[in-house]
């Protein structure tokens, strides 16, 4: 029997990516919410919604199993008022409403900004790349190193509280850098988070399909470079990339 699922800030990057990769999967029925109407062709049916809106986001979870939540304001450089209305107060509504109509699980868009700052003179990429326990595997505290990172951070622990007090599972991937291309070979960073849009797809299959509790994973590709572990991902979702930004080289 098909999952079916909601994926909020359907029209974004991060979404057109997982449709890329799974809009014509048979074990897919979609629900779309984006706040945009849709400009090209989509799977299943579109519901033009902003996620701040209670009714409209109750309404679109009506018969859903599972969320994939990546709505809200994306800008690494947006203001508080912003990342607290669309990206805070737009997720709660969001995990509020899931437990209410009784979906099984919601898979939280993160990011990697949530733990910017350990990225210090004494955790350098060299250090990174030659030193496995320098590696973040989701246990250690955030950093967020920008407000949109602070948001990011609150999203994840709302899903901890809903988790915890709901039963909802909830998994919060920690998104890398993810294009459709390969980053330049010289942007170190690049490299170490790319997240390839085949891989991206795949991630978010296994978000929906694997049993899970809570977690926080990263969404990286199998990159050579990195400075995130893709242990948990592999172990509890079952992800198995298969790009590498060294391929590129």
């Amino acid at each position: 029997m098909a999952q079916s699922v909601l994926l909020t800030g359907a029209a974004g990057r991060v979404g057109q990516a997982i449709l890329g990769g799974l809009a014509d999967d048979p074990e897919y029925e979609w629900r779309l919410l984006d706040r945009d109407p849709p400009t090209e062709d989509h799977p299943g049916e579109f519901v033009v919604a902003d996620i701040t809106d209670d009714e409209a986001v109750r309404e679109a979870m009506d018969g859903i199993d599972a969320v994939i939540h990546l709505a809200g304001d994306p800008r690494k450089t947006a203001p508080w008022d912003s990342v607290l209305t669309n990206n805070i107060d737009g997720t709660q509504t969001v995990y509020e409403a899931a437990v209410d109509a009784g979906v099984e699980k919601v898979a939280f868009a993160s990011s990697n900004h949530a733990v910017g700052h350990y990225e210090t003179d004494e955790r350098t990429p060299e250090m990174y790349r030659t030193h496995d326990d320098y590696l973040l595997d989701g246990t250690e505290q955030p950093r967020p190193g920008n407000l949109y990172g602070v948001s990011k951070v609150a999203g994840e622990s709302l899903g901890r509280y809903y988790h915890d007090e709901y039963g909802l599972s909830v998994v919060c991937v920690r998104i890398g850098n993810l294009t459709k291309n390969h980053p330049p070979i010289d942007y170190e960073r690049g490299q170490a988070m790319w997240l390839s849009y085949r891989d991206c797809a795949h991630l978010f299959d296994r978000c929906v399909t694997a049993d899970y509790g809570y977690e926080i994973v990263y969404g990286i590709s199998d990159n050579d470079r990195k400075y995130y572990s893709l242990e948990r991902a592999r172990e509890v979702l079952g992800y198995e990339p298969q790009d590498n930004s060294a391929e590129h080289d």
